[in-house]
C-alpha cells in the first residue's frame, strides 16, 4: 500500500469514526458555499437583471438637436450606429404639432412616434384597448378623453394649418397692391390666419381672419367682430398690440396700434403677429389638412402624457407635410432611448454620439441612470457583505467542530508521539480532513448556490439566469481554502499536546 492511499485511508476512516461531528462541518461549509455561489451568482447577474427592470421606468437617454440641423429619421439611425445592437432596448422618435379638431373648437398637442418602439421604452404606458397598428388610428391621453368624451371606437376629426414662409424678409412684400397671407399661435398654442389685400398706398384695405381654433364666444370672435377687425383697416404695417412694446426680437414701439378683443389678449397678439408675419402667395406657403381618425386606445400614465393625442410619425408628417430637405426623413423634437448599460457606459456612448454627429446633442436621464447606478452600487455591497459575514461564521463553526474532534483524540494524538509521529503528519492529518470536507462541501454548494440564485432571481427580478461553469471549480477552491484556515487553531492545539502529560491521564 502506497503512503498516498495510506493517507486517504486514515482521513476517510477518522471522517468516518465521527461522523456526526464531520457531518455537522460538513453542512456548515456547504451553507456557506451555498451562499457564496448564489450570492456570486446573484451579483454578476443582477446588473443585467436590474437593468432590464429600470428599463421598465423609461427611457435613460435622449436625442436632441444642437441647433444646426434638425433631429430626423435618418440622423437619429446614424445616432444609433455608436451604440451597440445588443444594448438597445427601443428608440422611440418623437414629433409634436398642435392641431385643431373643429368639430370641438379646440386644439391639442399631437405626437407622431413609433408604437413599436414605445412599448419598449416606455412600458410604463396603460392602455385602456391597444396601440394603433394602421394609419389613421390614434391613441388619445386619458386628459383629453375626459375634457371631450370620446370612448374606444370614436372618430375623430383633425385639422392641421400652418403658413410658412419661404424666405426673405416679410416686408419686402408689403407693396401696394398686394394680397398677404400669415398665421400665427395663439391662445393654448392652437393656429389661426388672416388674409389681407394692401391699397395703393401699401396700407391695409381689408383682411380677414380664421380664429375659429381660438376659445369659443372669446377668442374665436376675433374672425368676427368687427369692431375689432375695422381697426387694421388703413393702417400700416407693421402694427402693435396696444400697450406692447416689442412683438419678437423687432421694436415696434412706433407703429399703429390695434385694441385688443376684451378678455381675449393673447388672441389679439396672434392676429397681430400672423398679420406682421403676413406673405404673399409666391412667398408663403399655405398647409391646411384635414383628416379622420379612429381612436383606439386611452392612455393613463399619471402624467402630462394623458393631455396628448398619439398618432403614428408616418400619419402626423402626412397631415404636416413637413420632412427633412435633404431627404431624410420626417423630421423629431426628441428621441428618447432605453440603453441597457450603466452610468459610465451610457456617457461613453453619449460622447461616441456626439463625436460622430455634432448636430446632435445627447443627454443623459440623470434620474435614472444614477438611480440604477446607486441602487447597483449597494446591492453589490450588501451581496459582499452578507458573502463575507456568512463565510466568517462558517469558519467559525468549522474550527469549533475540528476542535472538538482535537480533544476527543487527544490520547491517540499523544499516543502517536510518543511512538514518533512527527508534528508535520499530525498537521497533515487534520489540514486533509478539513480540506476533504471543504471539498466535497465546496461542490455541493456549488450546485445548491445554482438552485438558490435561480430561485431568487425568478422570484425577485421575474426571469432565470444560466449557470457559470468557472464558478464551480472557485467556489470548490475557495471552500477548500476557508476550510484549511479553519483548520489552524486546532491543528496548532493538536501539535501542541505533551504525550507525557496525557499518557499520564491528566
Amino acid at each position: 500500500m502506497t503512503k498516498r492511499k495510506m493517507y486517504l485511508r486514515m482521513i476517510t476512516a477518522s471522517l468516518l469514526r465521527r461522523r456526526s461531528r464531520m457531518l455537522i462541518a460538513l453542512l456548515s461549509i456547504g451553507i456557506g458555499a451555498t451562499i457564496l455561489s448564489g450570492l456570486v451568482t446573484i451579483a454578476y447577474d443582477v446588473p443585467r437583471q436590474m437593468g432590464a427592470q429600470f428599463r421598465s421606468y423609461g427611457a435613460n437617454m435622449i436625442l436632441l438637436s444642437s441647433g444646426e440641423n434638425p433631429l430626423t429619421e435618418g440622423s437619429l439611425k446614424g445616432a444609433l450606429q455608436a451604440i451597440p445592437e445588443d444594448n438597445i432596448v427601443g428608440a422611440s422618435p418623437y414629433r409634436y404639432v398642435r392641431l385643431d379638431m373643429p368639430s370641438r373648437q379646440q386644439s391639442f398637442t399631437t405626437a407622431g412616434t413609433d408604437f413599436e418602439q414605445v412599448q419598449k421604452t416606455s412600458p410604463y404606458f396603460s392602455v385602456e384597448g391597444a396601440y394603433p397598428t394602421q394609419t389613421r388610428e390614434v391613441m388619445v391621453g386619458k386628459e383629453i378623453a375626459d375634457t371631450i368624451g370620446v370612448k374606444i371606437g370614436s372618430s375623430m376629426q383633425l385639422s392641421y394649418k400652418s403658413g410658412t414662409a419661404a424666405g426673405g424678409d416679410a416686408a419686402a412684400d408689403w407693396v401696394p397692391g398686394a394680397s398677404l397671407t400669415g398665421s400665427a399661435e395663439g391662445f393654448n398654442e392652437a393656429v389661426l390666419s388672416v388674409s389681407l389685400t394692401l391699397d395703393d398706398e401699401a396700407k391695409i384695405a381689408s383682411i380677414e381672419v380664421d380664429a375659429s381654433s381660438q376659445t369659443e364666444d372669446i377668442g374665436s370672435l376675433a374672425g368676427t367682430d368687427r369692431a375689432f377687425l375695422e381697426q387694421f383697416t388703413g393702417k400700416s404695417l407693421p402694427l402693435r398690440l396696444s400697450g406692447a412694446q416689442e412683438q419678437g426680437d423687432e421694436d415696434v414701439s412706433g407703429a399703429d396700434e390695434i385694441d385688443a378683443l376684451s378678455g381675449a389678449t393673447i388672441t389679439s397678439q396672434a392676429v397681430v403677429d400672423a398679420v406682421n408675419n403676413a406673405r404673399s402667395a409666391e412667398n408663403a406657403r399655405i398647409i391646411e389638412n384635414t383628416e379622420y381618425y379612429n381612436v383606439t386606445g386611452i392612455l393613463s400614465t399619471g402624467g402630462e402624457e394623458e393631455a396628448y393625442i398619439f398618432m403614428s410619425l408616418q400619419d402626423l408628417t402626412k397631415l404636416t407635410g413637413e420632412e427633412a430637405e435633404d431627404g431624410s426623413g420626417a423630421i423629431l423634437d426628441v428621441a428618447e432611448l432605453s440603453v441597457s448599460a450603466g452610468a459610465d457606459e451610457l456617457e461613453s456612448y453619449s460622447e461616441a454620439i456626439a463625436a460622430a454627429d455634432p448636430a446632435i446633442t445627447p443627454r443623459l436621464v440623470k434620474r435614472v441612470a444614477k438611480s440604477e447606478a446607486s441602487v447597483l452600487g449597494k446591492l453589490q455591497a450588501l451581496v459582499i457583505l452578507v458573502t463575507i459575514v456568512v463565510l466568517l461564521l462558517t469558519m467559525i463553526c468549522v474550527s469549533t467542530t475540528m476542535m472538538a474532534v482535537v480533544s476527543e483524540r487527544r490520547r491517540e494524538i499523544g499516543l502517536r508521539k510518543a511512538l514518533g509521529a512527527a508534528d508535520s503528519s499530525i498537521r497533515k492529518e487534520f489540514l486533509g480532513e478539513g480540506m476533504f470536507l471543504g471539498g466535497l462541501g465546496g461542490l455541493m454548494g456549488a450546485v445548491l448556490g445554482f438552485v438558490f440564485a435561480q430561485f431568487v432571481s425568478i422570484h425577485v427580478f421575474g426571469s432565470s439566469i444560466t449557470f457559470q461553469p468557472l464558478l464551480l471549480p472557485v467556489t470548490v477552491i475557495v471552500s477548500m481554502l476557508i476550510a484549511a484556515v479553519s483548520c489552524q487553531l486546532p491543528i496548532k492545539r493538536a501539535v501542541a499536546i505533551d504525550p507525557a502529560i496525557v499518557l499520564k491521564g491528566e
